[in-house]
């Protein structure tokens, strides 16, 4: 593993953990705040704050390389102007012996010319890079596939609780898969189909396995599991898989050809600018309640840093995470929300859980940890079977 798909890994653990924290408060605000869309809207539209953030970036490291390299870059310029002027003189000289001097001089001129286009034009790395038209049109596409998947997962919230959503969630793994493999992005193997499988195991282990609490009223035991909410956040699951499948397609295999902050910064801006009529048509079909501004200032100022935590920042760390590993990794990922919000329980909330669900949130944590030794399992299972052949 390179050390930037362990960094990788290393935000997707921390993305979860914020997910899962950023979910129970997004519950309780729901209690006083009944707005998915609403809320949908404004943590989306926050992204839009990487735009001034990108550029600002690209100008004060502009103004650095000025600084640092200006003389010294002014200087190897001039002397490779004087050194090419020399080497044209000579070749003028030797060229003007011969016929077809003057056609080989043009050849020369138009050599140095091309060379100065390919320098400007191809990276140090010989990746590349999208424009900023071509950036734009990415985050058309990608911006309302992410706003979609993040209003079904706050409606799935609004609607039943934070376990069923996670658990259902967990699922993107399997979404992913497919979806990667039928637009060619991935491929189905072995490997991979084992550790979908020893997850959604674990998955269906932690839907049956019993949770207790001995401070618990019977209210809470007797949660409202929503058909609609379970159906919405098997949609987020669905459509989270096929956001993650475009943005690594879109990005390159280590997020190479784009700036992962200008793309979400566009994203956020088609959110804020073309997204938001959408309100009229949910309220006219009573999906979602009629819209209305928070009643207390307190109640804003947690939506407004929930929505700061737990989308302008984990949506981009979530992207980085994305791009730097794979998208089935990052989406099994996802799952390992099971096994951390079963911990926030037992220290928060002192729930007891069964054995079926301690073994089902295990199988979920072996599931993810399979899926990143994929590549290097195959190899072995070939080279056995290879030296078995011979």
């Amino acid at each position: 593993m390179s050390c930037r798909y362990k960094a990788g890994l290393l935000i997707i653990v921390t993305v979860v953990i914020v997910w899962v924290t950023s979910a129970e408060v997004t519950q309780d605000v729901f209690e006083k705040y009944r707005q998915p869309f609403a809320v949908t809207f404004l943590g989306t539209s926050l992204l839009a704050l990487y735009l001034p953030i990108a550029f600002l970036k690209d100008c004060l490291l502009r103004r650095v390389r000025s600084n640092c390299h200006g003389d010294d870059g002014d200087g190897k310029e001039k002397q490779g102007d004087e050194g090419w002027n020399r080497v044209q003189l000579v070749e003028v000289q030797k060229l003007a012996v011969t016929e077809s001097g003057t056609k080989e001089l043009n050849m020369l001129e138009e050599g140095k010319a091309s060379a100065l286009q390919e320098d400007e034009e191809v990276d140090p790395k010989g990746n590349e890079k999208l424009g900023f038209k071509q950036i734009i049109r990415v985050a058309c596409i990608l911006a309302p596939i992410w706003f979609v998947s993040e209003y079904f997962m706050n409606s799935a919230l609004a609607r039943t609780s934070v376990p069923s959503t996670t658990i259902l969630f967990s699922t993107s793994g399997l979404f992913t898969l497919l979806i990667g493999a039928f637009l060619g992005q991935d491929t189905i193997d072995s490997v991979k189909v084992f550790s979908v499988l020893l997850s959604i195991t674990g998955v269906a282990m932690t839907v049956f396995g019993k949770t207790s609490a001995a401070n618990q009223s019977s209210a809470d035991e007797s949660m409202n599991y929503s058909l609609v909410g379970n159906l919405f956040a098997l949609l987020s699951a669905a459509t989270d898989g096929l956001f993650a499948v475009l943005l690594k397609k879109f990005t390159g295999d280590e997020g190479e050809k784009v700036d992962i902050q200008k793309l979400f910064g566009f994203i956020g801006l088609f959110s804020l600018v073309a997204l938001w009529w959408l309100v009229w048509p949910l309220s006219a079909t009573r999906i979602e309640p009629r819209f209305e501004l928070p009643h207390s200032s307190e109640v804003a100022g947690i939506v407004l840093a929930n929505s700061f935590v737990g989308s302008f920042l984990s949506d981009y760390l979530w992207a980085l995470g994305i791009v730097w590993t794979t998208p089935f990794v990052a989406s099994l990922g996802a799952s390992l929300s099971i096994p951390f919000a079963m911990l926030e329980d037992i220290l928060i909330h002192r729930r007891r859980y069964s054995a079926v669900y301690i073994i089902g949130s295990v199988q979920v944590f072996l599931g993810f940890v399979s899926a990143n030794f994929s590549d290097w399992l195959d190899t072995k299972l070939l080279l056995k079977s290879l030296y078995s052949s011979h």
